[in-house]
């Protein structure tokens, strides 16, 4: 009889905190049994949570617990009501006191796993993990796994747990909209349009939802789908230019390409500083042999953006289809001397990662690296690249240090082609044309698509007279360029209105 009345007493302050947003949690069928005496003295302290007066609750909880320290039902009980009061430390410590004398009592478990999810705890996980061992169903449990997993990047553990979060999940848009972004991940977006299309039931008025859904009906090629999810966007005259670029997509892909020209004018209108549109509008060029059209569009990318070493690139590869070659290789020289980096498909992504916008630190980085790992080819490659990047004069040290070490990475590594592209040019600074070529032909027989090493290959061709090849080699390097613009946009396209996922607002129901 007590057991039922303790059960009824502690699930009714927890109703209580459900409506304050602080603590959701529930008892299982093994509730902690004390004596009628003690239960005499816990229903004031359950009165008192349910009113939230939670200092009341805490006063008597103190008397109480004098008298029996080791009670895991009135530790849980002092953790309801820190909780209450926003004390999250004190009320970690009261439920996990409650767990030193009974590792397995639910409410106690759930009490701690809500804060140290809220907070972003180390021991969230492994406090989930022993609920669902317990109560192996539990949806809210399993939504919180989920929503761990999404926000450490892995969705291939968080998809089952998404799918065994129940109604929860449905009440949770913020996690729903996680669980079609882990679908999208994964490349199951047949999935992922179904439980975006739930998402946009919940919220119809929000135009991010619909957005990621109309993007990955046009990832799974169903452009009329696409269409009509935006249209209620579309016919509100939206100036959203990413909306308009989506939308411009889906036309194109239905081929409707008047429309798909109409949105982007309007989408570059808008927003006339998105280096994406003027790409985006050069790809509809090149799809439809509009090259003209392509490179006035883009001198006006380059009007607004000047040093877009991407708009260059761009117009190059339409000079090329245009026969143009020496304008189209004055494009791509200017674009390599703005971004030597990023212009003609540098391999170099790790060093983005080391250098961080931050060539000294990421020098000082390397070499302090190097002391520790004199042979590790890929920091001797990295260590070449950003000394060439900050342009020494070749009669420099530094140029010499970037010559030697160059030379000493691919001496460890010899498929290492980025290496070969750092030296190839650092050959063509110094005036080795014939010592680039050969470095630029072996990187290209370790990577048939090494844009920059096809780059370099044109200027040591050009520079040593060799002029014959010249178009060929243009049009295989505007080939290239098209193939990576193209699969970049359908990559980015998605991420144009991929926001922040929100965390769970409500977690246990």
């Amino acid at each position: 009889m007590f057991e039922t009345w303790a059960k009824r007493e502690i699930i009714a302050a927890m109703r209580l905190l459900i409506r304050l947003g602080v603590l959701v949690t529930v008892l299982s069928a093994g509730s902690f049994i004390v004596a009628q005496a003690t239960a005499d003295r816990i229903g004031p302290i359950t009165s008192a949570l349910r009113v939230g007066q939670f200092d009341k609750a805490l006063q008597l909880l103190q008397s109480e617990l004098q008298l029996s320290p080791k009670n895991t039902q009135l530790w849980t009980l002092r953790g309801i009501a820190f909780s209450g009061k926003g004390d999250k430390r004190e009320a970690l410590g009261a439920f996990r006191h409650a767990l030193e004398n009974s590792p397995d009592y639910l409410p106690a478990l759930e009490g701690a796993a809500q804060i140290e999810y809220e907070n972003g705890g180390k021991d969230a996980v492994a406090l989930l993990q022993h609920i669902l061992q317990r109560s192996p169903n539990d949806p809210t449990s399993h939504a919180m796994l989920a929503v761990l997993a999404y926000r450490r990047g892995d969705c291939a553990a968080a998809v089952p747990h998404f799918e065994r979060s129940g109604s929860v999940l449905e009440s949770q848009p913020g996690a729903l909209q996680a669980y079609g972004d882990c679908l999208v991940h994964l490349e199951d977006t047949e999935k992922a349009i179904l439980v975006f299309s739930r998402a946009l039931a919940q919220s119809n008025s929000d135009a991010g939802v619909r957005c990621r859904l109309a993007s990955v009906q046009l990832m799974a090629q169903h452009s009329k789908d696409a269409i009509a999810t935006l249209q209620p966007l579309l016919q509100e005259n939206v100036t959203d230019a990413n909306v308009l670029d989506l939308a411009a997509s889906a036309y194109e892909a239905d081929g409707n390409t008047p429309e798909a020209v109409r949105l982007l004018r309007q989408a570059i209108l808008s927003d006339p500083h998105n280096i994406s549109l003027y790409l985006d509008f050069t790809n509809v060029s090149l799809d439809h042999q509009s090259f003209a059209v392509g490179v006035d569009m883009i001198n006006a990318g380059l009007r607004a953006e000047p040093k877009a070493a991407a708009l260059y690139v761009a117009r190059g590869v339409l000079y090329v289809q245009l026969a143009q070659y020496d304008k189209a290789e004055d494009d791509f020289e200017a674009a390599d001397s703005l971004d030597p980096r990023q212009s003609m498909g540098s391999a170099a992504e790790g060093l983005a990662a080391v250098q961080e916008n931050d060539p000294e630190r990421a020098l000082a980085t390397v070499r302090s690296k190097l002391v520790k790992r004199p042979n590790d080819p890929f920091l001797l490659y990295l260590q070449a690249d950003i000394l060439t990047q900050r342009g020494p004069d070749p009669s420099s040290l530094e140029f010499r240090e970037a010559m030697v070490s160059a030379k000493k990475a691919i001496s460890l590594r010899p498929s290492l082609a980025a290496a070969r592209d750092v030296l190839a040019k650092l050959y063509l600074q110094a005036g080795q044309n014939e010592a680039a070529l050969g470095q630029c032909r072996k990187a290209l027989s370790s990577d048939p698509k090494d844009q920059t090493a096809l780059y370099h290959l044109i200027q040591a061709l050009r520079k040593s007279g060799q002029t014959n090849d010249i178009p060929d080699l243009l049009k295989r390097l505007a080939d290239l360029r098209m193939e990576g613009t193209k699969k970049e946009a359908e990559h980015n396209r998605y991420k144009l209105v991929e926001e922040k996922t929100p965390p769970l607002e409500q977690q246990r129901p």
